[in-house]
Parts: structure tokens; C-alpha cells; sequence
């Protein structure tokens, strides 16, 4: 486990859940061990503390795992069988069970949260009987310690989940203005390229080729240059704003690189396929993405002469890994003068803290981009 594995505060929520729900279980432990320790414990029963940090250091160093409801239950089990061990259901290790639930509770959607908040308890008083001390049947010195007992984890349960569902909706919601707040940028932004720069370089082309035939023969190829390359910058200007005008609008990322997809290659040749998807991110970092994506194969297009494309959208956990690869020409032995394209996507990829690479293709064919998106840690 690397220190870049660590969750950190201030990160995702997710993030800020793991952390706190991992302190409070060596917190737990803590307690337990602080128990176990007055009561003269047998070598066992200290080993059997090592199941606290032990766990700890996975769920931290595991997204795959954490992530799993197999694991869980096998977390839940595994703190269980401590209690039933201990040979007392009134034992140091509930508080140890107690901190599994956390994970689950702040992870499911309310719904199975709250069964599980039901099924936590029956759970114990099974345990309570089968595990001692009076094996097969509950032995109770106090009503009141067992319900205390019964209800902890329901009350936790309940709490957790309530809290996390809460703040789900926050984000959300946050997310939602994010994206109209975007959107209506874009628009602002598009109305004024249409109305000024626009209209400026529509008529600089009106002059300009109202010069061919009318300038020495010298001049004519250099004003004919100059025509060309301004109705070229005119035509980029209008694909500028049509994808202005045309956000992500809500869609998944996946989704609008297939629609790009779509329109660059109409005819389904060259062939451009997009599997995969992303995991949630801020509309921001989706926008980014997204350019990059759609410069990446339309550089493809235009300068590698690719008869396939291929972008695959790997989630890790809450990140996200990007891969554009194609099988045209591949990279010149040095980047070409006014490689703007490369440009943008460094500095789209500098925007949102993402790592970019470019790189030959599979096999040494083509080109190869690859782009890490990291857990993104402005908000939640």
C-alpha cells in the first residue's frame, strides 16, 4: 500500500466515510484490546486483536475489495467468530462488529440499508445463543444490558445510512447546478464567438479573396494562402460552436464519445469503437474528458490516416483511466510545429489534475493515449 492509495481528508465523500469508518475501528480495537488486557487474556485472545488493524490496512489499501458486499459479510462473519470465540456475547469484540457495519451502512442505498439495520440484531442474538456462555441458550444477567446490546446496531445502521443518503442527494444536487451553470457558460461563450470573432473572420475571407487576380502575380499564391486558411479557421470556428452549443447535457461520458463516435465516422469507416464507462465525476472534469477524448480521435482521423480507433473507460473506484488507441502511422520522430491539438489536450488534462500520456500504440502500431483521472478531491 502506497501512500497514493491513502484516502485523505478533504478527498471524495467516500473517501471521508472510509477514513472516519476506519479510525473508528481501531478505535474499537483500541477498547477491546484495552478490556481483553484487564481480564488477564490468554495468548489467543491477543491474536485475536490483530483482526482489527489487520482488516484496517485492507479496506484502505483495497477499493476492489471495500467495494464488494461478499467482503463485506466475510468482515461482518470474521468479527462474529471473535465474539463466539471470546465464549460471552457480552464480549470486547462486539464493539469491534459493531464498527463493521459502517461500511455497509454508508455504501447501500437506503432500502437495503435499512434491512440491514433490521437483520444486524437477530444476527447478534443468534450469536448471543450459540456463542456462550451458556451455549443453546441465552443466558441474561440484565434485560437492559441486552438491550442495549440489540439495539446499538440498529440505531447505528439507521444513523449511517440516513447520513449517507442525505449527503448523496447534497451532491447530487450540487452536481445538477454545476452541469446548468456549465451549460449556460457555453452557450454565453458561443452567442459571443457567433456575434464577434465570427463575424470577423467571415468578412477578413470577403477581403481577402477579393484581392485574388487583382495583386501582382507574386502576391496572388501568398493572398490565395492566406484565403484558404481563413475559410479553414472559419470552418473550425463553426465545429467550435456546434459543440458549444451541443454539451454533455447530462449524458453519460460513455454515451457522448459514442455520439462523437457517430458523427466523425458516419459511414462506420474508419471503424471507432467506446466501450467501458466512467465512474461519477463533476461535470467539469467530464467536459475535459470529453475534449480529449473527441481531439484524440479526431487526430486520429486527420493525421494517422487510422482505419480503427478504439476508447476504453476503465473506473477505479471513484477514478477513472482513459485509453485512446488507433492503428494509423503512429507519432512523428518529433512533434510536429503548431501541434495544437497535443497542446489542448496537456493542458485540458493540467486543468483537472489528470495525468496524460501519448505513446505508441499495441505492438508498436499506431498511437496510444492514456489518461488518469484521479479521485477528484475539490468537493464531493
Amino acid at each position: 500500500m502506497t501512500a497514493a492509495n491513502l484516502p485523505r481528508w478533504g478527498a471524495s465523500p467516500e473517501e471521508r466515510w472510509l477514513v472516519m469508518l476506519v479510525a473508528a475501528r481501531l478505535a474499537a480495537t483500541a477498547f477491546a484490546a484495552a478490556l481483553v488486557v484487564w481480564s488477564r487474556p490468554t495468548t489467543g485472545e491477543l491474536l485475536l486483536l490483530l483482526y482489527g488493524p489487520v482488516s484496517a490496512a485492507v479496506l484502505l489499501g483495497s477499493a476492489t475489495l471495500r467495494a464488494k458486499p461478499l467482503a463485506w459479510l466475510v468482515d461482518s462473519l470474521a468479527a462474529l467468530a471473535l465474539v463466539v470465540a471470546f465464549g460471552d456475547w457480552r464480549s470486547p469484540f462486539y464493539l469491534l462488529w459493531l464498527a463493521t457495519l459502517g461500511l455497509p451502512a454508508a455504501s447501500l442505498p437506503l432500502r437495503p440499508a435499512v434491512a440491514l439495520a433490521v437483520a444486524a440484531p437477530l444476527a447478534y442474538l443468534a450469536v448471543a445463543i450459540v456463542g456462550g456462555p451458556s451455549p443453546g441458550e441465552l443466558e441474561v444477567r440484565s434485560a437492559e444490558n441486552l438491550a442495549i446490546h440489540l439495539s446499538l446496531p440498529f440505531l447505528l445502521v439507521l444513523a449511517i445510512a440516513f447520513a449517507a443518503d442525505v449527503l448523496r442527494r447534497l451532491g447530487d444536487e450540487r452536481r445538477e447546478r454545476e452541469r446548468l451553470a456549465i451549460e449556460a457558460e457555453r452557450r454565453r461563450i458561443a452567442w459571443e464567438l457567433h456575434d464577434s470573432a465570427k463575424q470577423r473572420l467571415s468578412a477578413a475571407h470577403l477581403l481577402v479573396s477579393s484581392l485574388q487576380g487583382r495583386v501582382p502575380p507574386e502576391l496572388d499564391q501568398l493572398v490565395s494562402r492566406a484565403a484558404v486558411e481563413l475559410e479553414s479557421a472559419g470552418s473550425d470556428m463553426d465545429t467550435s460552436l456546434a459543440e458549444l452549443r451541443s454539451p454533455l447535457e447530462g449524458r453519460p461520458l460513455a454515451e457522448a464519445l459514442r455520439t462523437r463516435a457517430a458523427e466523425l465516422s458516419p459511414g462506420e469507416r474508419p471503424a471507432i469503437r467506446v466501450e467501458g464507462a466512467a465512474p461519477p465525476l463533476p461535470p467539469l472534469v467530464v467536459a475535459h474528458v470529453y475534449r480529449i477524448a473527441s481531439e484524440a480521435i479526431t487526430n486520429a482521423l486527420r493525421h494517422a490516416d487510422a482505419t480503427s480507433i478504439e476508447v476504453v473507460l476503465e473506473p477505479r473506484g471513484s477514478a477513472l483511466r482513459m485509453r485512446v488507441t488507433d492503428d494509423g502511422r503512429g507519432l512523428p520522430a518529433e512533434r510536429r510545429h503548431g501541434a495544437t491539438g497535443l497542446i489542448a489536450m496537456e493542458s485540458r488534462a493540467a486543468t483537472i489534475g489528470a495525468a496524460l500520456a501519448v505513446g505508441a500504440g499495441p505492438g508498436g502500431r499506431g498511437t496510444a493515449i492514456v489518461l488518469d483521472v484521479p479521485t477528484w478531491t475539490n468537493g464531493g
